[in-house]
């Protein structure tokens, strides 16, 4: 057996070269090498992402850095994340078929996977912003959620099974780092790489990091996310890591997956959607976007209202893990007891999904990697008030979760800290 070849990154004139002869590619893109067109895409905040076209059609190509692209080579991290995308990627295969890009070729110690390119799908982000009202994402995203936390826990999973997987994720260990530290700490005290709009929002950034409530709640669900090993998440499930067609969803980038709390992508992906809601005012520039704010709070409850009625059906029908076994509740003619459960277990996940949404609002304008929906507001002082009454739904969220008892409740704040006139 020869020794791995040393990692060295991709680049557009060396990729055809380097990976050409895969036959995979070769046949997707064609066997003339010569012909390939390689276009460098990737705007995320750690990795190299490449469109590669041939003459029979067009691939992507990933590949994971030595360090975090957005800071550079004083930030390092192990190329081991791309194993753990790829094994995030087929098991969400398995367990939402067709929700996620499908995988043509992975290459562990070169940290590349190579997968279908989506088109005409566009970033989810991107299409909120540009005010695209699209129909299927709510009930998709519901579903997708609903079908991967269930189904990657103890409630449907082998005891075995799912303790080898919670092992085999348990070494991403600098991703999840990453995560404990921008989105429930850093945020809350002057961290040396954290940004936001100054001096605009000086005044509401200092009142929060003094907010004693705030930070115990911040405190208490980061002990959540590294205690709660429920099931395997995304672990970055937000609306740059959707993609999508007015007809289709795709998830992409789960290069964060470990075994977390099952309220963590959901409370993820809503927030995002919260934040987009309050980004509209700095993006009206063809008319009022009254119709699109309604459309993004009325995505939320879709998205929560088909978690919990998918997750209640995989509940009833795929319940055969090691918790709460039909044993103990069906299988003695006690249903009632099964659906007490299942009550239990939903309202902890909408407890722990509202704060989770909570400080996933800071951190996207107080830390380190920030949301375009905001930053795509050139004016400062727009921008700053959009970011202000999102920063107050999210400070709500976090601290008063348990006493919060209806997203309309919620819609409803959010609706009247629009209305606000501040900064």
């Amino acid at each position: 057996m020869t020794d791995a070849k040393p990692f060295v990154a991709l680049c557009p004139e060396t990729l055809p070269m380097r990976l050409g002869a895969l036959p995979v590619l070769k046949e997707k893109l064609g066997t003339n090498t010569s012909c390939w067109r390689v276009k460098e895409v990737g705007d995320g905040n750690l990795n190299l992402v490449f469109i590669v076209e041939g003459e029979q059609g067009k691939a992507i190509v990933k590949q994971a850095l030595p360090y975090v692209r957005l800071v550079g080579e004083s930030w390092p991290l192990p190329l081991k994340r791309s194993f753990f995308e790829y094994h995030a990627l087929m098991r969400q295969a398995e367990r939402d078929p067709g929700m996620v890009p499908k995988i043509f070729h992975f290459d562990a110690d070169q940290a590349i996977i190579v997968m279908e390119f989506l088109s005409p799908h566009i970033i989810l982000r991107r299409a909120l912003i540009e005010g695209q009202q699209l129909p299927k994402i709510g009930r998709d995203l519901g579903l997708f959620v609903a079908r991967t936390l269930f189904r990657g826990s103890d409630l449907a999973m082998p005891a075995r099974k799912r303790k080898e997987d919670l092992a085999l994720f348990s070494d991403n260990v600098e991703l999840c780092d990453i995560t404990e530290n921008l989105v429930f700490s850093d945020p809350y005290f002057e961290a040396t790489l954290n940004r936001h709009t100054s001096p605009q929002l000086d005044g509401i950034v200092a009142e929060l990091r003094s907010d004693r409530d705030l930070k115990v709640e911040a405190q208490k669900l980061k002990h959540l996310f590294a205690a709660k090993a429920e099931t395997l998440l995304h672990g970055d499930l937000h609306t740059g890591s959707v993609m999508v067609t007015p007809d289709e969803t795709r998830v992409i980038d789960p290069e964060f997956a470990f075994y977390g709390p099952i309220a963590f992508d959901v409370g993820m992906m809503i927030a995002n959607f919260w934040m987009s809601y309050f980004s509209q005012a700095g993006h009206e520039t063809n008319g009022d976007r009254e119709g699109m704010r309604s459309y993004l709070l009325g995505v939320v409850e879709e998205i929560w209202m088909t978690f919990r009625a998918e997750f209640s059906n995989l509940w009833r029908s795929e319940r055969n893990g090691m918790l709460y076994q039909r044993s103990l509740f069906e299988d003695r003619g006690d249903t009632l007891g099964a659906e007490q459960a299942l009550d239990h277990v939903l309202h902890e996940i909408w407890t722990d999904m509202l704060g989770f949404a909570g400080v996933e609002i800071h951190r996207r304008i107080l830390g380190l990697a920030h949301n375009a929906d905001f930053e795509a507001i050139a004016d400062e002082n727009v921008r700053a008030r959009c970011e202000t009454k999102a920063l107050k739904l999210g400070r709500h969220l976090a601290v008063n979760r348990r006493h919060i008892h209806s997203l309309a409740e919620i819609n409803s704040l959010a609706e009247r800290l629009e209305k606000e006139t501040v900064i």
